[in-house]
């Protein structure tokens, strides 16, 4: 037996003639929240569809519960895996309740047509994201924040207990971006399951995550947990950026403080202090 349910081996992707990830392995352990992090066009994305089997390899394979992902069918996948892409479309006039009942198709057939427990299952994706109360209202009526719990509802109502999520926080202001991580949070506490996201913000990625993978130009530089790997040699590393790094006040976990030209307090900025808690 693997100790994953999940993995890259040898993974070469890319789009046309461009070849946007060579060679790579990933194993993504189970119970865990893992966040792919790296500057703009690393290969964030094209990875995560990947393990989604949204976009198939040139090389390499990705592994899903010991078998290649490209030789399962596709409601086999489903039941297994649920993926909200970075921006999802719904027709328009879709209801909340009915985008969530689609998360119920893959367990659907000829011979097995909608049930009570599907029902139940809806109901229940709808209560744990708090948004029970706008089953009927339109996709269109809700704000950001709204919107992106009822697309996760559809991925919980598929009942997999492993989600990819690319970009969860996109458009979204501060409050409602920690409204869903918080809520992405709950759900893997709650319930084990396994989350990969992809996120821009490092300061939310490190709060919210078990794991980090650090990408850059379509490789992996570094992984594992926050405070074992994020300080200043890696961000100069991997994203250019000077910063400090500090210990996060609310968290405990690794802070990032960017320097920049102007507005810094000390005139050799680079050399402040690193100083946080092992977690």
């Amino acid at each position: 037996m693997t100790d994953y349910r999940l993995a890259a081996e040898d993974l070469t992707l890319g789009y046309g003639e461009r070849v946007i990830i060579d060679r790579l392995s990933l194993r993504i352990e189970p119970g865990l929240i893992t966040t792919v992090i790296g500057p703009n066009g690393c290969g964030k994305s094209t990875l995560l569809r990947s393990l989604g089997r949204l976009l198939r390899p040139r090389a390499g394979r990705i592994v899903l519960d010991g078998k290649a992902i490209s030789s399962m069918k596709t409601r086999e996948v489903a039941r297994a895996v649920g993926v909200l892409p970075q921006t999802p479309t719904a027709p328009e006039g879709l209801t909340v309740a009915d985008l969530v009942a689609r998360g119920r198709h893959p367990h659907q057939s000829w011979l097995r047509q909608w049930s009570a427990d599907d029902e139940a299952e809806v109901l229940a994706a709808l209560a744990r994201t708090g948004i029970a109360d706008l089953a009927e209202r339109t996709l269109d009526e809700l704000s950001g924040g709204q919107r992106q719990r009822a697309w996760i509802s559809m991925a919980l109502a598929q009942g997999t207990d492993i989600l990819l999520l690319d970009e969860p926080t996109t458009y979204l202001d501060l409050a409602h971006s920690l409204e869903v991580l918080d809520l992405v949070d709950r759900l893997h506490d709650e319930h084990g399951r396994t989350v990969v996201m992809v996120l821009h913000d490092l300061n939310l990625a490190i709060r919210y995550s078990d794991r980090l993978v650090v990408m850059r130009a379509g490789r992996i530089v570094a992984q594992g947990e926050p405070a074992d790997i994020i300080d200043a040699a890696l961000l100069r590393e991997v994203f250019g950026l000077e910063a400090a790094v500090l210990e996060d006040p609310v968290s405990g976990r690794p802070m990032i403080t960017p320097i920049g030209a102007r507005h810094v307090r000390v005139s050799n900025a680079t050399q402040l202090p690193v100083s946080y808690d092992k977690v």
